[in-house]
């Protein structure tokens, strides 16, 4: 048997067509196969690499906390520096309502404990999402997914969980007294990066603080720096009361997390206790590769130079077959109106050494969200086998 059969028998699958690359190894921008054969990365992991493959700071931060300890107790029991730290660190970058910091294992598991969270402290049922977001693909967040699609044949789900559009205002009449929590994505992901208009992030923001809802962020592809601000909510200057973050934020590390005020992390703590537990959340060696990220990212120029970055993919990504380019920062939708022109670019850039990839819920858009580190000759070389793989 050979490997990609042994992998499509003995693995399990999330599609019936997977990529399938051979990794043998990545380093910076770049995966290489055990073929030799080296692929520019403009995926980063589906935005988790923010600082490229095996960053060395990031190596030697997992290296050095492996010779000390591994996991101890579970989450919460015992003082442990890496998570501390990274605590401590992220309060203060952050407004002094999200001062508390509790870390879990992914996106989808700081989304569940919110809305738990939510529930808890507000005492209401009812939680709000948007129509076409992704939340991830547990019971609880497959029940605020914003599309029937993917949660037909796994109901019963949740009750209670009603919709709003996203960047319709009017829409925002469905956020009522008994809403205990909006879960919104300040840029929409699975929908192929969708960036809000006419200030509807803060609409949310004024309709929640009139009913007496939480705001959830959920920044698990936004965090740390791909919008071109650290987090997504300081690119439009709208402040939730829990702030979800994963991916970007552990350099490659399985890391989840969820921010709130002291008073309101602290209802989890009682009545009951245990309101929300996990055993091997936080960590110690992703909290120590989040924090040799985070670090590698507030002292050094990678964050300032997105913005750049991005206008350098909108101006040399112009042909007739590209209709538009989605999203912010370097998290791009590059949007042909077409799924077989989507498709060749993804498979044929692979024959060519660049990774690109799909989105959930559009096929005709291609995903890019490079390794923040991307550098200009760098973005030329992709943006020139793209057009090339468009003139073919």
């Amino acid at each position: 048997m050979g490997v990609r059969e042994s992998f499509i028998k003995h693995q399990g699958q999330t599609t019936p067509y997977p990529l399938a690359i051979d990794v043998a190894s990545a380093k910076g921008m770049y995966v290489t196969d055990k073929s030799g054969k080296t692929y520019l990365d403009l995926v980063a992991g589906v935005s988790a690499c923010s600082v490229g493959h095996c960053h060395p700071s990031v190596v030697k931060a997992i290296q050095e906390q492996a010779e000390k300890y591994l996991h101890v107790m579970v989450y919460g029991e015992f003082i442990q520096d890496p998570q501390l730290h990274l605590a401590e660190k992220l309060a203060s970058l952050l407004p002094d309502s999200l001062n508390c910091t509790y870390f879990v294992n992914s996106g989808v598991e700081a989304i569940e404990a919110s809305m738990k969270l939510s529930k808890g402290y507000t005492g209401r049922s009812e939680i709000i999402s948007c129509k076409n977001s992704y939340h991830g693909s547990t019971h609880g967040a497959l029940s605020i997914m914003g599309t029937e699609t993917y949660k037909r044949k796994f109901r019963p789900l949740l009750p209670d969980c009603g919709q709003i559009t996203y960047n319709d205002l009017s829409s925002l009449k469905n956020i009522n007294k008994n809403t205990a929590s909006v879960v919104i994505e300040p840029i929409q992901g699975a929908s192929g990066f969708i960036t809000p208009e006419n200030e509807f992030l803060k609409a949310v923001r004024e309709r929640c603080d009139e009913v007496g809802a939480l705001l959830i962020f959920d920044e698990i592809q936004t965090c740390f720096g791909r919008t071109g601000n650290l987090f997504g909510f300081q690119t439009y200057q709208v402040v939730p009361d829990i702030l979800c973050m994963a991916k970007g934020m552990g350099g490659g590390m399985s890391i989840g997390s969820f921010t709130t005020s002291t008073e309101k992390m602290h209802s989890l703590r009682e009545n009951p206790i245990l309101g929300h537990i996990t055993t091997f959340g936080g960590h110690p060696i992703a909290c120590a590769a989040s924090l040799a990220t985070l670090n590698e990212l507030c002292d050094t120029q990678i964050i300032e130079e997105v913005g750049r970055k991005e206008v350098l993919f909108r101006k040399l990504l112009v042909h007739p077959k590209i209709k538009e380019i989605r999203g912010k920062g370097l998290m791009l939708a590059v949007e042909f109106d077409d799924a077989e022109i989507c498709r060749k670019v993804v498979h044929r850039g692979l024959e060519k050494g660049l990774i690109t990839f799909f989105f959930l819920f559009t096929h005709t858009a291609v995903r890019l969200s490079p390794p923040l580190i991307i550098s200009e000759d760098e973005i030329r070389k992709a943006a020139q086998l793209i057009l090339e793989i468009l003139d073919e």
